[in-house]
């Protein structure tokens, strides 16, 4: 028995000792101040914001961490604010169910070693490291509480959480220290200033950013299901390689490659900042990346945008070469676009468009850009009609007809399986 013990002792030593780092288990890229944006099945925030910012009220975000760890650490942004942002009363906690959470699992979170901060307008912010409860189990939920200030001004948000979070009456004060869920009676399917949660990790871990538009972010997959492409994508990598690869989303509904020609905070568009401008902060600084996975340029040749497809070229090329300059050995794969031919999205679906998705998929395939391809367009489309196969039509958040631009949770589990795993060997 006594050298049972030991041998236990001498492995709990060595995993202990062994190499370990921070890596981003998740984020959400912000694209701009609260109400601009697309959200999916949002609530009515009348009555949670009667104006278009908080005011002494308390936010409940749950979110999905791709790999859990004892130690973690939280980034709030105020990106798109014009005025300093004070958070108090931040908690950290295992949610049980809705917006209650687990009991004895809520954890205070601290800023040098302070309870409370101030962000200034576009900046952001890191937690100190906060010690989390043990959980052995997948599909763990992280229940981030916080209380701001008086008033907000501008949020800087992610629209298309597809997740539902809870939030208390304006006014109601500071409720994050509370387990149950009395204080909380507003939902809403977007998150706000939190954008990025890193882990202690094996220093073996890597990080695939997913980076793209609303296909990446999920419009049209199941509400509160985790059911877009890189979740899809992630569980299979789990399956197969454990805890090696975390994968984490960079996807905004609307955005572009190359455009908007012009964005700042008080010149916003709803699709966001580009990829070639929110590149350092959605990607590039995020913790432990080894991969990105790229599906974007869709939005650049819709009526709105009407890019020339030597334009979005460019701009992939453009971003390319500044993740491999500032990532060394990093693998960058380039994704086809699905067909948007026929859409009834009034900015998409003809055949001028339809055509420069074909001339951007040849060029993904064959420029040699990239070190591999994720044949999205491949997995997708109906060759009979040049559209989504039918059984990827039908919307899975609210039940619709579909869009025939946006794959429904189907159309995003094909996508996720036609991605080649040896690349993550």
């Amino acid at each position: 028995m006594l050298r049972i013990l030991i041998a236990l002792a001498l492995a709990c030593a060595t995993a202990s000792a062994q190499p370990r780092k921070w890596a981003t288990v998740w984020t959400a890229s912000a694209h701009g101040p609260y109400p601009s944006g697309n959200a999916s099945a949002q609530p009515d925030l009348r009555f949670a914001f009667p104006t278009p910012q908080a005011h002494d009220q308390t936010f409940r975000l749950i979110v999905l961490p791709d790999l859990w760890s004892t130690r973690m650490r939280l980034r709030f942004s105020n990106a798109f604010g014009t005025q300093p942002v004070t958070l108090d009363g931040i908690y950290a906690g295992l949610q049980w169910s809705a917006a209650a959470i687990v009991k004895g699992a809520n954890r205070p979170v601290r800023f040098g070693g302070k309870p409370a901060v101030t962000i200034p307008p576009g900046e952001l912010v890191w937690s100190d490291e906060l010690t989390m409860p043990t959980v052995d189990f997948p599909g763990r939920k992280l229940a981030v509480s916080f209380h701001v200030v008086g008033d907000s001004g501008p949020m800087t948000w992610h629209a298309k959480a597809l997740t539902t979070s809870y939030l208390t009456a304006p006014g109601a004060g500071s409720h994050g220290q509370a387990e149950d869920e009395a204080a909380f009676p507003f939902t809403t399917t977007s998150w706000y200033f939190l954008d990025a949660v890193d882990a202690m990790v094996p220093a073996t871990t890597r990080v695939v950013v997913a980076l793209g538009d609303s296909i990446t972010d999920g419009t049209a997959s199941t509400l509160n299901g985790d059911d877009r492409w890189p979740n899809a994508l992630s569980r299979r990598l789990h399956a197969a390689f454990g805890d090696r690869w975390v994968v984490v989303n960079a996807g905004i509904g609307g955005n572009q490659v190359t455009g908007p020609a012009e964005y700042s905070a008080t010149k916003p568009f709803s699709g966001g900042p580009s990829a070639r401008q929110r590149l350092d902060h959605d990607v590039l600084s995020l913790s432990g990346v080894a991969a990105v996975i790229w599906l974007e340029g869709i939005n650049d040749f819709s009526r709105n945008a009407n890019a020339p497809v030597d334009a979005v070229e460019s701009g992939m090329k453009d971003v390319v070469e500044r993740i491999r300059a500032r990532v060394p050995g990093v693998k960058v794969v380039g994704a086809t676009l699905v067909s948007a031919l026929g859409s009834s999205n009034a900015a998409h679906g003809t055949p001028e468009e339809d055509a420069k998705r074909r001339q951007l998929n040849d060029f993904i395939r064959t420029s040699k850009l990239f070190d591999t391809v994720a044949d999205f367009d491949k997995a997708t489309l109906d060759p009979k009609t040049g559209g989504l196969r039918p059984e990827f039509v039908p919307d899975s958040t609210t039940g619709g007809p579909g869009d025939k631009l946006h794959p429904n949770r189907a159309g995003y589990l094909a996508m996720a399986m036609s991605i080649d795993l040896s690349l993550f060997h």
